[in-house]
């Protein structure tokens, strides 16, 4: 059987651990002088700032500033949506989404139109993807009306909606007109023999790859890292394990590791980040499939509860969604559709699905975890609503919590990677947490947050909650960073 990602992980820090010398012991319950130094530096007072540091595997935080103060979380407050949904909904729990035809289907064509109706959360690209070449194999090929997208949401970085937080999430500061420059998607499928294939998109012809996902064992768990990034070609290494099962997913979202050169290229030679309406999307990757479409991709515009597929449609198709795979594209890119949509979803079964039903549920169940009111509140389960705010010692204790539960596993393979992918692709790219911190990032204007695990050298995984708010909240990125450093090295 292969290892789950959690065991994966402790591997990886038991590896780190032998090859390491002795590390300094962390002052209990107090701020490393240097640490204190560096927050300084920052310019934002220190009575801003609320940290929670605590081993895993220990009972109480090693390090806390203002760690009982509640602070705005950004969206960090995602986190506790992810946890929240995988307790409760279970990491095995399915979503559905319906389309029917409003007339018949003869011979692979639809006279009429094709009707996608809602679905809970909404589609990541992928699973969109996946449920159109799906929509071929059960006989559409062509449509003669229109694509109606009625109450649908599709899940992707570059919606209108989202692409702003993208960037702000991305890195500090980040030029919009570079930030999609040398970006690779390094997706993972199915392979006929004892690998998975592996694709990147774009190519490039420059990068080799070195493939050692293996086939089989029901794991659907693969990490992409920078093997050599020097000197050419650039060599991508993508490991893990692939069941077949899995299907093909997006694993991550990385920058090439010569795009610093290329960025200093001028900036007017540069293509600027393009935010794609989700009809024109929704048509390109129906004809991707190999579809044809007469008509046009429209939203319908209705504002109430969508309702229920005719009785006996003349056509219609299902495709359902992972929890994990719906929270991996949540955490990676920020996305605040998926998170609003999925905090709705927790809403009792048998009520009306009001978002007040679903705070009061998500509530009850903080409460269950060991925490007080006032702890943390959850309000539109994205962090964009200045009212979701939340103690670091809170935050700490339900990452600890989580690390033993059943749904940790898909819970760490959507977080972002210290210089590796998602929002933190850009950061953390040289030292110690490369590779070794799993973190959502959370950013508003007067906030900056991460929040996650860090694999200390030593061995030892830490359980992270660092927030600052302030007007000039953007200037302590770099001493946040600077912490996830240090305790990646001297944990």
């Amino acid at each position: 059987m292969p290892l789950p990602l959690r065991s994966i992980l402790l591997a990886c820090a038991c590896a780190l651990a032998a090859n390491a010398g002795a590390a300094p012991a962390v002052p209990a319950d107090a701020m490393p002088p240097a640490l204190i130094a560096t927050l300084r530096g920052s310019g934002v007072p220190l009575k801003n700032f609320g940290i929670a540091i605590r081993p895993v595997d220990a009972a109480a935080p090693t390090m806390t500033l203002n760690g009982d103060e509640p602070f705005l979380m950004a969206s960090t407050t995602k986190v506790v949506t992810s946890l929240a949904a995988l307790d409760l909904l279970g990491p095995t729990y399915l979503l559905h989404t319906d389309a029917y035809s409003t007339a018949p289907v003869g011979n692979g064509r639809l006279t009429g139109d094709l009707v996608i109706s809602g679905g809970r959360t909404g589609l990541t690209v992928d699973g969109l993807r996946r449920w159109f070449k799906q929509m071929r194999s059960e006989g559409l090929a062509q449509v003669h009306g229109q694509i109606v997208l009625d109450r649908f949401s599709l899940l992707y970085e570059q919606h209108p909606a989202q692409v702003a937080t993208t960037l702000a999430e991305a890195a500090p500061g980040p030029d919009p007109r570079t930030y999609n420059r040398d970006a690779i998607v390094v997706s993972v499928e199915p392979g006929r023999g004892d690998k998975a294939t592996v694709m990147l998109a774009p190519r490039p012809r420059d990068i080799d790859v070195d493939n050692d996902v293996l086939m089989g064992g029901g794991t659907c768990g693969a990490v992409a890292r920078w093997r050599s990034t020097t000197g050419a070609p650039p060599r991508l290494s993508v490991s893990g394990r692939w069941d077949a099962s899995c299907g093909r997913q997006e694993i991550a979202f990385m920058k090439r590791p010569d795009a610093a050169a290329r960025a200093a290229a001028p900036a007017a030679s540069a293509p600027r980040v393009e935010e794609i309406p989700v009809t024109r999307m929704v048509a390109s990757l129906w004809a991707e499939s190999g579809g044809r479409l007469s008509g046009r991709v429209v939203e319908s515009g209705r504002r109430e509860p969508v309702r229920a597929e005719p009785a006996r449609p003349a056509w219609s198709s299902r495709i359902t969604t992972s929890l994990p795979e719906l929270i991996r594209e949540m955490n990676k890119t920020s996305n605040n559709t998926a998170a609003r949509n999925l905090l709705l979803a927790l809403a009792p079964a048998r009520s009306d699905g009001k978002l007040s039903q679903a705070q009061g549920r998500v509530q009850a169940w903080l409460l269950g975890q060991g925490l007080a009111d006032g702890d943390i509140r959850i309000d539109e389960g994205s962090g964009q609503s200045r009212l979701e705010r939340g103690k670091a010692r809170a935050l700490v204790q339900l990452l600890c919590n989580e690390w033993r539960a059943p749904g940790s596993q898909a819970f760490i393979a959507s977080l972002p990677i210290a210089g590796v992918d998602g929002t933190l692709a850009g950061r953390m790219r040289k030292g110690a947490a490369t590779g070794h911190a799993f973190l959502k990032t959370g950013t508003l204007s007067d906030t900056r947050a991460l929040a996650g695990y860090v694999v200390a050298s030593s061995g030892r995984v830490y359980a992270v909650s660092m927030m600052v708010n302030h007007p000039q909240a953007a200037r302590a990125t770099p001493a946040l960073d600077a912490m996830v450093e240090w305790l990646a090295k001297n944990g």
